[in-house]
């Protein structure tokens, strides 16, 4: 009894990495691009997408694993193919395109500033002259009613 539970166990051991491994076309879609229109391969319907679904349906026929199709797409398609090239290195574009927003952004708050700043103050109005005598009782019998 021992011997079948290890071989058992065994048997599972080695069927599960390769059940892991084994592809599907839904799978695939959300990493793999149409090289026509440049969307994710889920929701393309050209026909060079639906090229490419029957040519990843073709390699999962053929019983090839998730990373041997990948790399059989980007023989037949070129790099675009992918979803997520992987560069491995670095990006320029990453870094260069926020640096610059945000350059730009404080040099607009700092000129912004500036401008506030440099603004003369406002003229105050000259208060008006005093009332004369006839006004004030005038203005007194107004406000009493």
């Amino acid at each position: 009894m021992k011997a079948v539970l290890v071989a058992l166990l065994a048997v599972l051991a080695l069927a599960a990495p390769a059940y892991a491994q084994q592809a599907s076309l839904p799978d695939l879609e959300d990493e793999v691009m149409c090289v026509e229109c440049g969307t994710v391969l889920s929701v393309s319907n050209s026909p060079v997408a639906q090229q490419e679904r029957q040519f990843i349906r073709d390699q999962i026929a053929q019983g090839k694993t998730k990373d041997e199709i990948k790399a059989a797409l980007v023989a037949e398609y070129g790099e675009d193919v992918l979803a997520d090239p992987g560069t491995g290195g670095f990006n320029l574009t990453l870094w260069v395109v926020p640096i610059l927003a945000a350059l730009a952004a404080l040099a607009g708050i700092l000129l912004a500033v500036r401008t506030w700043r440099r603004r003369a103050p406002a003229v105050e109005a000259e208060p008006p002259p005093p009332l004369s005598a006839e006004d004030a009782r005038r203005l007194d019998a107004e406000l009493s009613r």
